[in-house]
Protein backbone atom coordinates (compact mmCIF):
# COMPACT_ATOMS: atom_id res chain seq x y z
CA UNK A 1 0.00 0.00 0.00
CA UNK A 2 2.79 2.38 0.92
CA UNK A 3 4.66 1.53 -2.29
CA UNK A 4 1.51 2.10 -4.35
CA UNK A 5 0.99 5.51 -2.71
CA UNK A 6 4.60 6.53 -3.35
CA UNK A 7 4.26 5.54 -7.01
CA UNK A 8 1.07 7.60 -7.29
CA UNK A 9 2.73 10.63 -5.72
CA UNK A 10 5.58 10.29 -8.22
CA UNK A 11 2.99 10.53 -11.02
CA UNK A 12 1.65 13.77 -9.55
CA UNK A 13 -1.29 12.41 -7.58
CA UNK A 14 -1.77 14.38 -4.38
CA UNK A 15 -2.32 12.97 -0.91
CA UNK A 16 -5.42 15.13 -0.58
CA UNK A 17 -7.04 13.70 -3.71
CA UNK A 18 -6.49 10.17 -2.38
CA UNK A 19 -7.96 11.23 0.96
CA UNK A 20 -11.02 12.71 -0.72
CA UNK A 21 -11.55 9.52 -2.75
CA UNK A 22 -11.21 7.44 0.41
CA UNK A 23 -13.64 9.67 2.31
CA UNK A 24 -16.25 9.43 -0.45
CA UNK A 25 -15.94 5.62 -0.38
CA UNK A 26 -16.27 5.56 3.41
CA UNK A 27 -19.41 7.68 3.27
CA UNK A 28 -20.89 5.43 0.58
CA UNK A 29 -20.24 2.37 2.73
CA UNK A 30 -21.86 3.97 5.78
CA UNK A 31 -24.91 4.86 3.69
CA UNK A 32 -25.08 1.26 2.45
CA UNK A 33 -25.61 0.09 6.03
CA UNK A 34 -27.52 3.13 7.30
CA UNK A 35 -29.62 4.75 4.56
CA UNK A 36 -31.19 7.11 7.10
CA UNK A 37 -28.83 9.51 8.91
CA UNK A 38 -28.25 9.44 12.63
CA UNK A 39 -25.44 10.45 14.96
CA UNK A 40 -21.78 9.90 14.10
CA UNK A 41 -18.83 10.24 16.46
CA UNK A 42 -15.54 10.56 14.57
CA UNK A 43 -12.44 9.53 16.54
CA UNK A 44 -9.43 11.02 14.79
CA UNK A 45 -5.71 10.69 15.33
CA UNK A 46 -3.17 13.21 14.13
CA UNK A 47 -2.16 11.42 10.92
CA UNK A 48 -3.83 10.88 7.56
CA UNK A 49 -6.04 8.11 8.97
CA UNK A 50 -7.55 10.82 11.15
CA UNK A 51 -7.84 12.99 8.06
CA UNK A 52 -9.84 10.22 6.36
CA UNK A 53 -12.22 10.15 9.33
CA UNK A 54 -12.67 13.93 9.33
CA UNK A 55 -13.15 14.13 5.56
CA UNK A 56 -15.73 11.32 5.69
CA UNK A 57 -17.48 13.01 8.63
CA UNK A 58 -17.80 16.21 6.58
CA UNK A 59 -19.53 14.28 3.78
CA UNK A 60 -21.83 12.54 6.23
CA UNK A 61 -22.73 15.89 7.77
CA UNK A 62 -23.82 17.11 4.33
CA UNK A 63 -25.99 13.99 4.11
CA UNK A 64 -27.80 14.94 7.32
CA UNK A 65 -25.75 13.19 10.01
CA UNK A 66 -25.13 14.84 13.35
CA UNK A 67 -21.34 14.86 13.77
CA UNK A 68 -19.42 14.83 17.02
CA UNK A 69 -15.63 14.96 17.00
CA UNK A 70 -13.27 13.19 19.38
CA UNK A 71 -9.69 14.23 18.68
CA UNK A 72 -7.05 12.07 20.33
CA UNK A 73 -4.60 14.99 20.20
CA UNK A 74 -4.89 18.75 20.33
CA UNK A 75 -5.62 20.52 17.07
CA UNK A 76 -2.10 21.96 17.04
CA UNK A 77 -0.68 18.43 16.87
CA UNK A 78 -2.74 17.41 13.85
CA UNK A 79 -1.04 16.99 10.49
CA UNK A 80 -1.64 19.50 7.74
CA UNK A 81 -4.33 17.50 5.93
CA UNK A 82 -6.30 16.52 9.05
CA UNK A 83 -6.28 20.22 10.09
CA UNK A 84 -7.60 21.20 6.68
CA UNK A 85 -10.36 18.57 6.79
CA UNK A 86 -11.28 19.60 10.33
CA UNK A 87 -11.88 23.13 9.09
CA UNK A 88 -14.42 21.91 6.54
CA UNK A 89 -16.74 20.44 9.15
CA UNK A 90 -19.46 22.95 9.93
CA UNK A 91 -20.23 22.96 13.64
CA UNK A 92 -24.02 22.96 13.79
CA UNK A 93 -24.76 22.78 17.51
CA UNK A 94 -28.49 23.09 16.91
CA UNK A 95 -28.67 19.93 14.80
CA UNK A 96 -30.09 16.96 16.66
CA UNK A 97 -30.73 13.81 14.67
CA UNK A 98 -32.59 10.79 15.98
CA UNK A 99 -31.38 7.52 14.60
CA UNK A 100 -28.49 5.08 14.77
CA UNK A 101 -25.20 5.81 16.52
CA UNK A 102 -22.08 5.04 14.53
CA UNK A 103 -18.39 5.48 15.29
CA UNK A 104 -15.62 6.22 12.79
CA UNK A 105 -12.34 4.80 14.08
CA UNK A 106 -9.69 7.01 12.46
CA UNK A 107 -7.14 6.86 15.28
CA UNK A 108 -4.23 4.98 13.72
CA UNK A 109 -3.45 3.89 10.17
CA UNK A 110 -1.43 1.26 8.42
CA UNK A 111 2.01 2.17 9.70
CA UNK A 112 1.15 1.80 13.38
CA UNK A 113 2.15 -1.35 15.29
CA UNK A 114 0.95 -2.70 18.67
CA UNK A 115 1.13 -2.10 21.60
CA UNK A 116 -1.22 0.85 22.01
CA UNK A 117 -0.02 3.89 23.89
CA UNK A 118 -1.79 6.85 25.43
CA UNK A 119 -3.84 8.79 24.50
CA UNK A 120 -4.80 6.32 21.72
CA UNK A 121 -5.38 3.44 24.11
CA UNK A 122 -7.93 5.37 26.16
CA UNK A 123 -9.73 6.40 22.97
CA UNK A 124 -9.92 2.72 21.91
CA UNK A 125 -11.38 1.81 25.29
CA UNK A 126 -14.00 4.53 24.85
CA UNK A 127 -14.95 3.23 21.39
CA UNK A 128 -15.35 -0.32 22.69
CA UNK A 129 -17.38 0.93 25.66
CA UNK A 130 -19.75 2.77 23.30
CA UNK A 131 -20.17 -0.46 21.34
CA UNK A 132 -20.94 -2.46 24.48
CA UNK A 133 -23.14 -0.01 26.32
CA UNK A 134 -24.75 2.09 23.59
CA UNK A 135 -24.92 -0.52 20.81
CA UNK A 136 -22.87 1.79 18.59
CA UNK A 137 -21.92 0.41 15.18
CA UNK A 138 -18.16 0.72 14.71
CA UNK A 139 -16.59 1.48 11.32
CA UNK A 140 -12.81 1.05 11.44
CA UNK A 141 -11.06 3.03 8.72
CA UNK A 142 -8.40 1.03 6.89
CA UNK A 143 -7.94 -1.29 9.90
CA UNK A 144 -9.10 -1.39 13.52
CA UNK A 145 -6.80 0.66 15.73
CA UNK A 146 -4.52 -1.77 17.56
CA UNK A 147 -4.52 -4.44 14.83
CA UNK A 148 -1.29 -5.29 13.01
CA UNK A 149 -2.04 -4.94 9.30
CA UNK A 150 0.50 -7.59 8.34
CA UNK A 151 0.02 -10.33 10.95
CA UNK A 152 -3.54 -9.73 12.17
CA UNK A 153 -2.37 -9.76 15.79
CA UNK A 154 -4.38 -7.49 18.09
CA UNK A 155 -3.08 -5.35 20.91
CA UNK A 156 -4.80 -5.20 24.26
CA UNK A 157 -7.79 -2.82 23.96
CA UNK A 158 -7.78 -3.13 20.15
CA UNK A 159 -10.91 -1.60 18.63
CA UNK A 160 -13.62 -4.20 17.96
CA UNK A 161 -15.14 -3.15 14.65
CA UNK A 162 -18.46 -4.17 13.15
CA UNK A 163 -17.18 -3.22 9.71
CA UNK A 164 -13.66 -2.45 8.56
CA UNK A 165 -13.50 -0.17 5.52
CA UNK A 166 -10.03 -0.78 4.16
CA UNK A 167 -8.63 1.73 1.71
CA UNK A 168 -7.05 0.91 -1.65
CA UNK A 169 -6.35 -2.79 -1.22
CA UNK A 170 -7.04 -5.40 1.47
CA UNK A 171 -4.25 -5.85 4.00
CA UNK A 172 -2.99 -9.33 4.80
CA UNK A 173 -3.74 -9.09 8.51
CA UNK A 174 -7.41 -8.32 7.93
CA UNK A 175 -8.15 -11.86 6.71
CA UNK A 176 -6.10 -13.67 9.37
CA UNK A 177 -8.17 -16.07 11.49
CA UNK A 178 -7.25 -14.36 14.76
CA UNK A 179 -8.36 -10.96 13.41
CA UNK A 180 -11.91 -11.97 12.53
CA UNK A 181 -13.71 -10.67 15.61
CA UNK A 182 -11.82 -7.37 15.50
CA UNK A 183 -12.30 -6.72 11.77
CA UNK A 184 -15.95 -7.73 11.43
CA UNK A 185 -17.46 -7.22 8.01
CA UNK A 186 -14.84 -6.20 5.44
CA UNK A 187 -15.35 -3.56 2.76
CA UNK A 188 -12.72 -2.43 0.26
CA UNK A 189 -12.71 1.13 -1.06
CA UNK A 190 -10.65 1.05 -4.28
CA UNK A 191 -8.64 4.12 -5.23
CA UNK A 192 -8.39 4.39 -9.04
CA UNK A 193 -5.14 6.35 -8.81
CA UNK A 194 -3.33 3.45 -7.12
CA UNK A 195 -1.85 0.69 -9.26
CA UNK A 196 -2.50 -2.76 -7.77
CA UNK A 197 0.42 -5.07 -7.04
CA UNK A 198 1.46 -7.34 -9.90
CA UNK A 199 0.74 -10.46 -7.86
CA UNK A 200 -0.24 -11.47 -4.36
CA UNK A 201 0.54 -14.53 -2.29
CA UNK A 202 -2.11 -13.71 0.29
CA UNK A 203 -5.23 -14.20 -1.80
CA UNK A 204 -7.91 -11.77 -2.91
CA UNK A 205 -11.07 -10.34 -1.39
CA UNK A 206 -14.33 -10.80 -3.29
CA UNK A 207 -16.18 -7.50 -3.61
CA UNK A 208 -18.94 -6.18 -5.85
CA UNK A 209 -16.37 -4.32 -7.95
CA UNK A 210 -14.30 -7.47 -8.54
CA UNK A 211 -17.27 -9.76 -9.24
CA UNK A 212 -19.70 -7.71 -11.29
CA UNK A 213 -18.06 -8.63 -14.64
CA UNK A 214 -18.96 -12.28 -14.02
CA UNK A 215 -22.66 -11.61 -14.55
CA UNK A 216 -23.27 -9.79 -17.86
CA UNK A 217 -26.71 -8.47 -18.69
CA UNK A 218 -28.98 -10.94 -20.39
CA UNK A 219 -29.71 -10.55 -24.09
CA UNK A 220 -33.22 -9.41 -24.90
CA UNK A 221 -33.72 -12.62 -26.88
CA UNK A 222 -32.79 -14.82 -23.90
CA UNK A 223 -35.00 -17.79 -23.00
CA UNK A 224 -35.12 -20.25 -20.13
CA UNK A 225 -33.00 -23.00 -21.64
CA UNK A 226 -30.13 -20.55 -22.10
CA UNK A 227 -29.88 -20.11 -18.35
CA UNK A 228 -29.66 -23.76 -17.47
CA UNK A 229 -31.61 -26.49 -15.74
CA UNK A 230 -30.63 -27.21 -12.12
CA UNK A 231 -31.23 -30.67 -10.72
CA UNK A 232 -31.72 -30.67 -6.95
CA UNK A 233 -31.28 -33.96 -5.09
CA UNK A 234 -32.18 -33.22 -1.50
CA UNK A 235 -34.62 -33.88 1.31
CA UNK A 236 -35.70 -36.89 3.35
CA UNK A 237 -38.26 -37.62 6.05
CA UNK A 238 -38.21 -34.77 8.57
CA UNK A 239 -35.77 -32.75 6.42
CA UNK A 240 -37.91 -31.62 3.51
CA UNK A 241 -37.35 -27.94 4.36
CA UNK A 242 -33.70 -28.21 3.29
CA UNK A 243 -34.75 -29.34 -0.19
CA UNK A 244 -37.22 -26.47 -0.48
CA UNK A 245 -34.67 -23.85 0.60
CA UNK A 246 -32.13 -25.21 -1.88
CA UNK A 247 -34.76 -25.18 -4.63
CA UNK A 248 -35.74 -21.58 -3.83
CA UNK A 249 -32.08 -20.53 -3.85
CA UNK A 250 -31.65 -22.03 -7.33
CA UNK A 251 -34.76 -20.25 -8.62
CA UNK A 252 -33.72 -16.88 -7.18
CA UNK A 253 -30.15 -17.48 -8.35
CA UNK A 254 -31.22 -17.23 -11.96
CA UNK A 255 -31.61 -20.81 -13.15
CA UNK A 256 -33.87 -21.13 -16.17
CA UNK A 257 -35.47 -24.33 -14.82
CA UNK A 258 -35.31 -26.21 -11.52
CA UNK A 259 -36.09 -29.91 -11.11
CA UNK A 260 -36.28 -31.37 -7.59
CA UNK A 261 -35.75 -35.14 -7.45
CA UNK A 262 -37.09 -36.76 -4.28
CA UNK A 263 -37.85 -40.28 -3.10
CA UNK A 264 -41.47 -41.32 -3.45
CA UNK A 265 -42.03 -41.42 0.33
CA UNK A 266 -41.65 -37.63 0.62
CA UNK A 267 -42.92 -36.64 -2.82
CA UNK A 268 -46.41 -35.57 -1.64
CA UNK A 269 -44.92 -33.34 1.06
CA UNK A 270 -42.36 -31.64 -1.19
CA UNK A 271 -44.71 -31.32 -4.15
CA UNK A 272 -47.33 -29.61 -1.98
CA UNK A 273 -44.88 -27.15 -0.42
CA UNK A 274 -42.47 -26.45 -3.31
CA UNK A 275 -42.44 -23.09 -5.11
CA UNK A 276 -44.85 -23.08 -8.03
CA UNK A 277 -41.97 -22.49 -10.43
CA UNK A 278 -40.16 -25.74 -9.56
CA UNK A 279 -40.85 -29.19 -10.98
CA UNK A 280 -40.86 -31.91 -8.32
CA UNK A 281 -40.10 -35.36 -9.74
CA UNK A 282 -40.51 -38.61 -7.75
CA UNK A 283 -37.81 -41.28 -8.16
CA UNK A 284 -37.37 -44.79 -6.80
CA UNK A 285 -33.59 -44.43 -7.14
CA UNK A 286 -31.52 -41.27 -7.32
CA UNK A 287 -29.65 -42.77 -10.27
CA UNK A 288 -32.79 -42.19 -12.34
CA UNK A 289 -32.00 -38.48 -12.20
CA UNK A 290 -28.83 -39.03 -14.24
CA UNK A 291 -31.03 -39.73 -17.25
CA UNK A 292 -32.30 -36.14 -17.21
CA UNK A 293 -30.74 -33.27 -19.15
CA UNK A 294 -29.35 -31.14 -16.32
CA UNK A 295 -26.82 -28.30 -16.61
CA UNK A 296 -25.79 -28.35 -12.93
CA UNK A 297 -26.55 -30.39 -9.83
CA UNK A 298 -27.18 -29.44 -6.22
CA UNK A 299 -26.94 -32.48 -3.99
CA UNK A 300 -27.05 -33.05 -0.24
CA UNK A 301 -29.27 -30.66 1.77
CA UNK A 302 -31.43 -32.75 4.12
CA UNK A 303 -30.67 -35.86 2.06
CA UNK A 304 -29.82 -38.22 4.91
CA UNK A 305 -27.36 -41.08 4.53
CA UNK A 306 -29.73 -43.98 3.91
CA UNK A 307 -28.77 -44.26 0.24
CA UNK A 308 -25.02 -43.72 0.45
CA UNK A 309 -24.10 -45.92 -2.51
CA UNK A 310 -26.51 -44.10 -4.80
CA UNK A 311 -25.17 -40.74 -3.66
CA UNK A 312 -21.57 -41.78 -4.24
CA UNK A 313 -22.58 -43.05 -7.67
CA UNK A 314 -24.10 -39.68 -8.55
CA UNK A 315 -20.97 -37.84 -7.40
CA UNK A 316 -18.81 -40.11 -9.52
CA UNK A 317 -20.91 -40.44 -12.68
CA UNK A 318 -22.56 -37.05 -13.30
CA UNK A 319 -20.74 -35.33 -16.15
CA UNK A 320 -22.07 -31.84 -15.51
CA UNK A 321 -20.93 -29.58 -12.63
CA UNK A 322 -22.18 -30.44 -9.15
CA UNK A 323 -22.44 -28.63 -5.82
CA UNK A 324 -21.95 -31.13 -2.98
CA UNK A 325 -23.24 -30.07 0.44
CA UNK A 326 -24.50 -31.34 3.81
CA UNK A 327 -25.31 -35.07 3.93
CA UNK A 328 -23.70 -35.66 0.54
CA UNK A 329 -20.44 -34.39 2.08
CA UNK A 330 -20.85 -36.73 5.03
CA UNK A 331 -21.36 -39.66 2.66
CA UNK A 332 -18.38 -38.54 0.58
CA UNK A 333 -16.18 -38.52 3.67
CA UNK A 334 -16.46 -42.31 3.77
CA UNK A 335 -14.89 -42.67 0.30
CA UNK A 336 -12.85 -39.65 -0.75
CA UNK A 337 -11.40 -41.58 -3.69
CA UNK A 338 -14.67 -40.97 -5.51
CA UNK A 339 -13.50 -37.40 -6.17
CA UNK A 340 -10.58 -38.66 -8.25
CA UNK A 341 -13.01 -40.67 -10.41
CA UNK A 342 -15.65 -37.97 -10.81
CA UNK A 343 -16.49 -37.21 -14.42
CA UNK A 344 -17.38 -33.54 -13.97
CA UNK A 345 -16.38 -30.46 -11.96
CA UNK A 346 -17.21 -30.64 -8.25
CA UNK A 347 -17.80 -27.76 -5.84
CA UNK A 348 -17.72 -28.79 -2.16
CA UNK A 349 -19.35 -26.46 0.39
CA UNK A 350 -18.47 -27.72 3.90
CA UNK A 351 -18.91 -25.88 7.18
CA UNK A 352 -16.04 -26.39 9.68
CA UNK A 353 -17.48 -29.60 11.15
CA UNK A 354 -17.97 -31.15 7.71
CA UNK A 355 -14.49 -30.01 6.70
CA UNK A 356 -13.03 -31.89 9.64
CA UNK A 357 -14.83 -35.06 8.54
CA UNK A 358 -13.43 -34.61 5.03
CA UNK A 359 -9.93 -34.68 6.45
CA UNK A 360 -9.27 -31.05 7.39
CA UNK A 361 -6.81 -30.40 10.19
CA UNK A 362 -8.45 -28.29 12.87
CA UNK A 363 -5.04 -27.11 14.07
CA UNK A 364 -4.26 -25.39 10.76
CA UNK A 365 -5.40 -21.95 9.69
CA UNK A 366 -8.51 -21.96 7.53
CA UNK A 367 -6.47 -20.69 4.60
CA UNK A 368 -3.84 -23.37 5.07
CA UNK A 369 -6.45 -26.10 5.40
CA UNK A 370 -8.26 -24.98 2.24
CA UNK A 371 -5.05 -24.73 0.24
CA UNK A 372 -3.90 -28.19 1.29
CA UNK A 373 -7.28 -29.74 0.48
CA UNK A 374 -7.44 -28.48 -3.11
CA UNK A 375 -3.85 -29.57 -3.67
CA UNK A 376 -4.87 -33.09 -2.65
CA UNK A 377 -8.22 -33.19 -4.48
CA UNK A 378 -9.22 -31.93 -7.92
CA UNK A 379 -12.17 -29.87 -6.70
CA UNK A 380 -13.26 -26.35 -5.85
CA UNK A 381 -13.72 -25.78 -2.12
CA UNK A 382 -16.11 -23.28 -0.53
CA UNK A 383 -15.16 -23.36 3.15
CA UNK A 384 -18.06 -21.72 4.95
CA UNK A 385 -17.60 -19.47 7.94
CA UNK A 386 -17.60 -15.86 9.03
CA UNK A 387 -15.04 -15.08 6.32
CA UNK A 388 -15.88 -17.73 3.75
CA UNK A 389 -12.91 -18.92 1.72
CA UNK A 390 -13.06 -20.23 -1.85
CA UNK A 391 -10.08 -22.29 -3.00
CA UNK A 392 -9.14 -24.02 -6.22
CA UNK A 393 -5.80 -25.31 -7.43
CA UNK A 394 -4.11 -22.66 -9.58
CA UNK A 395 -6.42 -19.85 -8.37
CA UNK A 396 -5.79 -17.33 -5.58
CA UNK A 397 -7.59 -17.92 -2.30
CA UNK A 398 -10.70 -15.75 -2.31
CA UNK A 399 -12.10 -14.30 0.93
CA UNK A 400 -15.71 -13.13 1.00
CA UNK A 401 -16.17 -9.49 2.06
CA UNK A 402 -19.84 -9.16 3.16
CA UNK A 403 -21.61 -11.14 5.85
CA UNK A 404 -23.21 -10.92 9.25
CA UNK A 405 -23.48 -13.13 12.35
CA UNK A 406 -27.23 -13.04 11.74
CA UNK A 407 -26.59 -15.80 9.16
CA UNK A 408 -25.63 -18.27 11.90
CA UNK A 409 -28.84 -20.27 11.64
CA UNK A 410 -29.86 -23.54 10.02
CA UNK A 411 -30.79 -23.47 6.35
CA UNK A 412 -28.46 -20.68 5.17
CA UNK A 413 -26.13 -23.23 3.56
CA UNK A 414 -29.04 -24.85 1.72
CA UNK A 415 -29.88 -21.52 0.07
CA UNK A 416 -26.22 -21.00 -0.83
CA UNK A 417 -26.04 -24.44 -2.46
CA UNK A 418 -29.02 -23.60 -4.65
CA UNK A 419 -27.62 -20.21 -5.67
CA UNK A 420 -24.21 -21.69 -6.55
CA UNK A 421 -25.87 -24.41 -8.64
CA UNK A 422 -27.90 -21.78 -10.51
CA UNK A 423 -24.71 -19.88 -11.34
CA UNK A 424 -23.03 -23.08 -12.50
CA UNK A 425 -26.04 -23.71 -14.76
CA UNK A 426 -25.49 -20.25 -16.25
CA UNK A 427 -22.01 -21.42 -17.30
CA UNK A 428 -19.92 -19.75 -14.61
CA UNK A 429 -16.92 -21.78 -13.46
CA UNK A 430 -17.13 -23.53 -10.07
CA UNK A 431 -14.60 -21.04 -8.66
CA UNK A 432 -16.56 -18.00 -9.85
CA UNK A 433 -19.91 -19.55 -8.94
CA UNK A 434 -18.68 -20.11 -5.39
CA UNK A 435 -17.30 -16.58 -5.03
CA UNK A 436 -20.34 -14.90 -6.53
CA UNK A 437 -22.89 -17.11 -4.78
CA UNK A 438 -21.29 -16.49 -1.40
CA UNK A 439 -21.20 -12.73 -1.98
CA UNK A 440 -24.85 -12.61 -3.11
CA UNK A 441 -26.19 -14.55 -0.12
CA UNK A 442 -24.15 -12.56 2.39
CA UNK A 443 -25.11 -9.24 0.87
CA UNK A 444 -28.78 -10.26 0.68
CA UNK A 445 -28.64 -10.95 4.43
CA UNK A 446 -27.17 -7.49 5.04
CA UNK A 447 -29.82 -5.84 2.88
CA UNK A 448 -32.57 -7.64 4.81
CA UNK A 449 -31.15 -6.26 8.05
CA UNK A 450 -30.76 -2.73 6.67
CA UNK A 451 -34.32 -2.80 5.34
CA UNK A 452 -35.62 -3.65 8.80
CA UNK A 453 -36.96 -7.01 7.61
CA UNK A 454 -35.13 -8.79 10.42
CA UNK A 455 -32.62 -8.40 13.23
CA UNK A 456 -29.41 -10.28 13.97
CA UNK A 457 -31.46 -12.65 16.11
CA UNK A 458 -34.45 -13.10 13.79
CA UNK A 459 -32.96 -13.31 10.29
CA UNK A 460 -34.13 -16.45 8.45
CA UNK A 461 -32.92 -18.14 5.27
CA UNK A 462 -36.18 -17.11 3.59
CA UNK A 463 -35.21 -13.46 4.27
CA UNK A 464 -32.01 -14.06 2.31
CA UNK A 465 -33.99 -15.63 -0.54
CA UNK A 466 -36.38 -12.66 -0.64
CA UNK A 467 -33.51 -10.13 -0.81
CA UNK A 468 -31.38 -11.82 -3.46
CA UNK A 469 -32.96 -9.54 -6.07
CA UNK A 470 -31.62 -6.32 -4.48
CA UNK A 471 -28.23 -8.02 -4.03
CA UNK A 472 -28.09 -8.85 -7.75
CA UNK A 473 -29.09 -5.27 -8.63
CA UNK A 474 -26.43 -3.83 -6.36
CA UNK A 475 -23.80 -6.10 -7.86
CA UNK A 476 -24.65 -5.14 -11.42
CA UNK A 477 -24.78 -1.45 -10.52
CA UNK A 478 -21.22 -1.75 -9.23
Amino acid sequence: MQAAEEAAFARGVTAESLMDEAAAGIARCVSQFFPQPGRCIAFAGKGNNGGDALAAAAILQDLGWEIQLQLAFSETELGELPRKKLATIRRDAARRVRGPLIILDGLLGLGAKPPLREPIRSACREINQLRRERNAFIFALDLPTGLDGDSGDAAEDCVVADCTITIGFPKRGLVADQALDFVGRLEVVPLPDLTPPARTDSGIVATAASLRHLLPRRPFSGYKNQFGRVGVIAGSRGLTGAALLCCSGALRGGAGLVNVFVREDIYPIVAAAAPWEAMVIPVTSYREALERDVAAWAIGPGLGQSHAEEILGLIEEAETPMVIDADALNVLASDMEVLARSRGPRLLTPHPGEMKRLGGDGNESRAGMATKFVEQHRVTLLLKGSRTIVAERGQPLSYNAPGTPAMATGGMGDVLTGVCAALLAQKLSPYDSARLGTWLCARAAEIALCAGAASEQSLLPRDVIEHLGPAFRELQAG
